[in-house]
Formats: structure tokens, C-alpha cells, sequence
């Protein structure tokens, strides 16, 4: 069963944060910028992970896509076009829909999971996609996922 973002009744939970001249948008649990990891570094543990494997992490990369009904997940990249599926810890807060591009920071959970074609037709939908886009969908598909309980957005 599909859980979809616009029926959440969540508000942002942003605070300020600033680090070492470096200003932040903290949403979610408070967490700190220090010891996260590239993007590219978190694409080879990802590599080596199997479907229900899971680590605690914290890394930086740039955001490339943002649910745009209410900012319940973003995409990631991992550089080489591998992307990585963030979603909140118990849909606990969202984060804003305009900050694709920008680099983030998240805290929690990496893990692989195999996401069906209603699932990933779902995101698609979210995302905006063509409904020509939304038909492609035909297999599933094994990603890389996080579940961030912590996100700071650079500013």
C-alpha cells in the first residue's frame, strides 16, 4: 500500500544553523555538518550493499529532485548517475520543494531495497513527470535508499 505525501499533514520543521561561516537549514532531528561523507564515497558502500542491507551514515551530496506535492523525498546524486531515494523518518517533517541544486547534508539510515512499478510510477507522478514518462515504468527496480531522521540544506 502507497503512502502519498499530499495527505500528510506535516509542517516544516526548519531551524537555522550556522558552522564555521557556513549557514544551514536544519530540518528534523538537530543534527551536526562534521564527519559526513561525499556522495562519491557513499556510492561505493552502496555498491558493495545488498537488497535489505543497511548502515548508519551521514553524507553530503547535491539534491537533484524534490517531491513536488509536499517535499516527503528528494533524490540525490551519487555521482555517475546513480542516485540515492531519501526519504523522513516517520514522514516526522518534510523538507522545502525548490531546493534542487543545492547541496544537503542528511543523517540516518542507508539501505537497498527493490522498489515495485506502482511505487516508482508513484514517485514519477509526484515528481512531475510526463504521463508518457510515468508508462516507461514496466520493471522493478533495485535502488539505493536512505532514511534521514536529520537534513541540513546549505545555504
Amino acid at each position: 500500500m502507497l503512502n502519498s505525501c499530499k495527505n500528510k499533514n506535516q509542517e516544516h520543521i526548519k531551524t537555522p544553523v550556522e558552522t564555521e561561516n557556513i549557514e544551514y537549514i536544519s530540518f528534523g532531528t538537530k543534527i551536526i555538518a562534521d564527519d559526513a561523507i561525499a556522495s562519491s564515497s557513499m556510492a561505493s558502500h552502496y555498491k558493495i550493499m545488498n537488497v535489505g542491507d543497511s548502515i548508519n551514515s551521514k553524507m553530503q551530496a547535491k539534491v537533484n529532485g524534490v517531491c513536488q506535492a509536499k517535499g516527503c523525498w528528494m533524490t540525490l546524486d551519487l555521482e555517475n548517475g546513480k542516485e540515492v531515494m531519501v526519504k523522513f523518518k516517520d514522514y516526522g517533517f518534510f523538507v522545502p520543494k525548490d531546493i534542487t541544486g543545492k547541496d544537503v547534508i542528511v543523517n540516518g539510515k542507508a539501505f537497498v531495497e527493490e522498489v515495485s512499478v506502482e511505487e516508482q510510477r508513484h514517485y514519477a507522478k509526484d515528481a512531475g513527470k510526463s504521463a508518457e514518462h510515468i508508462a516507461t515504468i514496466t520493471e522493478p527496480k533495485r535502488t539505493y535508499s536512505f532514511e534521514a531522521d536529520g537534513v541540513l540544506v546549505i545555504q
